[in-house]
Parts: C-alpha cells; structure tokens; sequence
C-alpha cells in the first residue's frame, strides 16, 4: 500500500511519519536518524536503505515552495524497496527535508490555482537557502542546515546527489553538474508519456549546453554568467560539494501547472526586443509592489521575520536582472527560451507581492487589500496567458520519481 496521501502534498510531519513506518517496517535494511537541527530547533531526518559503499543521496525540500520533492521522495524509497535490482550493490539515502523551517512557513498542500498557490507563498532569501547560502555567505556564516547537508555528503561520498525541485508552472528539466549519458532518453520518454512538457529553454538553464531536450549541463567553474547581476551562482552551492569525491548532482524539475508554450524550439522572430518588453514589464510591476511596502514600512515598525526579508530580497533583484534582460544578447533565440523569461519575469515581483501580504495581512495593515488585488490579477494573467494545466500530483511525482532511478543507473554506469 502507497504511503503517498492522495491528492494533496503530504506535510512535513507526514513525511517524518511515512519514513518512520518504513525503517520500522523492515528495519535491518532501513535506518531513520537525526542528522542535523534547523535554526527554529527543527530536525533534519535522514532515512537510509542498504549498507554498501556506493551511495545515492536523494535530497527533498530545498525550496520549500517546491511540495512536490516530499512524495517523490517516498515514492522512490518505496520502489527501493521493492526492487531489489536497485539496492543491489548501491545503498540510498534520503534527506526528508532541507529547510524544516521554510517548510512550516510555505502553506499550499493542495492548491486550485495559481491564486491559491501563492496566497500561502514562502520562499527565502539565497542566503536562508540550504543549497544556495554558500553562494551567498562565508563559511563561518553558513546556516546549520547547510552544515548538515553537507556532513552527510562527507559522510556518504555519493556517486549522485538528487536534489529534487519544482516550478508553479511551466515544464520539466533536469540541471546537471556534469553530464549524465543516456539520461535524457529516459526523461524525455517519462515526460512525453505522462503529457508533461520539457522546458527546452529554461531560464534557470541560459546559456549552458544541453545533452538532450531539457537536460541542461552547467558549465565548468570561471565560465561567464548570462545573468551576471543574479547573486546566486550554482557552482558555489551544495551542488558542487559531491565533485571533491567524484560525484556529481542531478537537480530534477517538474511543474505543478503544465505550459506547452515552453518547449517551442521554434527561433522567436524578435527575441531582443521580447527581451527588452519584458524587463521593461519587471520593473513596472515591482515598482507596484514597491510603493506599497515604501508606504507599510513605517506603520511595520519592529516588524521583521523570514516572508519580509523574502519579499525585499526578491525586489533587490530586480533593477540589475532587468538590466541584464535589456541590455545583453539573449542566450537562447528560442521561443521556448523567451517564454521561460517571460515566466520568470511575471513570477518575482508576484511572489514579492505574495510574501508581503501575508505579513501585511498579520499585522492587520490597510495596504493588504492593495496587494490581495495585485496577487489575485497577476495570479490569474500568469495561468491564462501560459494556458495552464493542471498535472495530476501523481504524475508529478512518477515523473520526477522515474527520474531520479534513470540518474542514478546511468550516472553509476560511467562512474564504474
């Protein structure tokens, strides 16, 4: 019997849960344990199958905006088990979650639309981020999630890291520290059967080389970034930790809501100017969302906690990436390439606006009803201009779950 719940992300709790009746389960194969404490006192769980050297690190939670990692954590654990084939001679270890912390703040277990998703939005600042702060930080300065993290990637040396993420809308993608041969087929197939679109030109993913439709490597350390103004480069993040034993991390994308207009690998007939419009729309809506923090702030006297830092940190963004936008050649002439920018610039002002109602709504602030309008529209723009669809949460989490099996055999066939 699936320990998934149906139709909703499970919480946190439920997760903790779950991996608790796993290890009790069979339990000279699984072991539960503690393997570190947020900075709020939460613990990190660490759930392992197998005893063998060779190790898989499936870490969920990174983001937690990004629900769908837990249940596909569980469902891999669960086929684990079940296939003996896998945990032959590679042991698997899963991180329940991340960032306990942002988990308790981010309230969407089963949103309707994309109005729902972000009423309960929560999503920190690069340097709250666990994966993210060592991009943003020194080491003396590094969160105790971060350290935990990374302990455990000393402790284990994995041939593969998976980091399991996600996007409100859009399509799927795989992100890659080193190319993994023969993924893509599989990731493509698993993708097509399940009518989840490959985001062939995903903003996280400008400019890097692709081994496939949707599976994008990063390039090597010292390359120039396309966004040179974004703060938070992936090659100083956790993701790069597993390198100094030979291994490398997959981080695994999958959609909430569906586009098909992200896996267009048409050429856009005016990319740069498409470029310029939509930094031009980022400014305009952030400078919305400005005016009412400008005037809140001085009635938020003594007001400070993670969805603030949040929402100001996402504003900051925005005058240098919209520089970068206007000013540079576009990475990618694709018509999928434009639409994922034209995603991401209509997300960050949204979610700025988002964080700030919330704490504008606790504070029991008059400019609340401003901002509740501007996420209601922008929420409802968002969906009807990319013709969202729903994907059923079960096939988010096969999806991502046939994902991360496919990583591992082939990443552990080129490490033999």
């Amino acid at each position: 019997m699936s320990l998934l719940p149906e139709l909703r992300y499970p919480t946190l709790t439920e997760l903790v849960m779950s991996a608790r009746a796993l290890a009790a389960h069979r339990p000279g194969l699984c072991t539960l344990r503690q393997v570190g404490t947020s900075r709020a006192g939460r613990p990190l769980h660490l759930l392992s199958i197998g005893h063998t050297r060779r190790a898989v690190l499936v870490v969920a939670g990174a983001h937690s905006n990004e629900p769908t990692g837990g249940p596909t954590l569980l469902a891999v654990a669960e086929r684990v088990l079940h296939e003996r084939e896998l945990r032959a001679d590679t042991s698997w270890h899963f991180l329940l979650c991340a960032d306990p912390d942002g988990a308790s703040l981010h309230v969407t277990p089963a949103p309707r639309t994309l109005f729902d998703y972000h009423r309960g939005f929560f999503r920190p600042a690069a340097p709250e981020q666990p994966e993210w702060a060592p991009a943003a930080l020194p080491p003396d300065r590094l969160p105790p999630e971060t350290r935990a993290l990374t302990r455990v990637i000393d402790e284990l040396r994995p041939y593969l890291q998976v980091t399991l993420h996600g996007t409100d809308l859009g399509g799927s993608w795989v992100q890659l520290t080193k190319d993994v041969p023969g993924l893509a087929e599989p990731f493509a197939k698993s993708a097509a059967q399940l009518h989840i679109p490959v985001e062939t030109g995903a903003s996280d993913a400008a400019g890097w080389p692709a081994s496939g439709p949707g599976v994008h490597v990063m390039p090597a350390p010292g390359a120039g970034a396309a966004y040179p103004s974004m703060p938070d480069d992936a090659r100083s993040s956790t993701w790069y930790h597993v390198h100094r034993y030979g291994g490398l991390t997959a981080v695994v994308e999958v959609p909430m809501w569906a586009s098909d207009l992200v896996d267009d690998p048409a050429p856009h007939p005016a990319p740069a100017r498409a470029m310029r419009r939509l930094a031009a729309r980022l400014l305009r809506d952030t400078v919305e969302v400005e005016r009412v923090l400008a005037e809140a702030l001085p009635r938020l006297d003594g007001v400070d906690g993670p969805l603030l830092r949040a929402s100001k940190w996402a504003l900051e963004l925005v005058p240098g990436l919209a520089a970068d936008w206007a000013q540079s050649p576009p990475a990618d002439n694709t018509m999928a390439y434009v639409g994922s920018v034209d995603a991401f610039g209509r997300r960050l002002p949204l979610r700025a606006a988002a964080m700030l109602l919330r704490v504008l709504q606790e504070a029991d602030d008059r400019g609340a009803q401003r901002l509740e309008h501007l996420v209601a529209s922008w929420s409802d723009a968002f969906a009807e201009r990319f013709r969202a669809r729903w994907v059923p949460l079960e096939h988010q989490v096969e999806h991502q779950s046939r994902t991360v099996v496919a990583a591992a055999l082939h990443a552990r066939e080129g490490a033999t």
